[in-house]
């Protein structure tokens, strides 16, 4: 990654409508910026989607001008991007790790434990830990795991995040379209 370039995360509120996800994306895509990672779920606003993107810029208007974009689509309610600093970020990683390595090495547990992460699951084959909390951590990990040459499998989630504010940023939004509408 260039040094100069920026972690944006973007938090996108849509209505639940087939093909939106495509739209949004499409607007990253003729930027040529790549997402880094997308998230998708319900919000605490009924019948409300919240898209969690990341992407890595080293132009802040490049940013700027993707959320102006994402906002015209008709079915997108609202759309922000934020620095790291002003949202609370957690992901979860898993990793598949070889049970006969793992027995006969104890340092693999011990990393294990240190990391905070969670065996969830041993068989014979596979043990499955996994891990919540920032990119770092998550990545840490795995670095970790692989200089021993355990791991059978590795996966991260995109990140989920909520603003550093009381209420999702989009209630506010929703609340002053209804009274303008009222």
């Amino acid at each position: 990654m260039e040094e100069n370039k920026k972690l944006y995360t973007l938090l996108v509120y849509s209505e639940n409508v087939a093909g939106i996800l495509n739209q949004v994306t499409a607007v990253f895509t003729r930027r040529q910026v790549n997402i880094e990672s997308l998230n998708v779920s319900a919000s605490s606003i009924p019948g409300v989607h919240k898209y969690t993107i990341t992407a890595w810029s080293s132009d802040e208007d490049q940013i700027i001008k993707i959320v102006r974009q994402i906002e015209k689509k008709i079915d997108v309610v609202k759309a922000n991007y934020f620095t790291d600093e002003q949202l609370f970020i957690r992901e979860s990683g898993l990793y598949k790790l070889a049970t006969p390595m793992v027995l006969d090495n104890p340092e693999i547990s011990r990393t294990i434990r240190r990391y905070d992460a969670h065996i969830i699951e041993v068989n014979p084959t596979y043990t499955i830990v996994m891990k919540h909390g920032i990119t770092e951590d998550i990545i840490s990990l795995y670095r970790a795991l692989d200089k021993f040459g355990c791991v059978l499998q590795y996966t991260r989630s995109g990140r989920i995040a909520v603003t550093r504010g009381t209420q999702e940023q989009v209630s506010e939004f929703l609340e002053q379209r209804e009274t303008q509408n009222g």
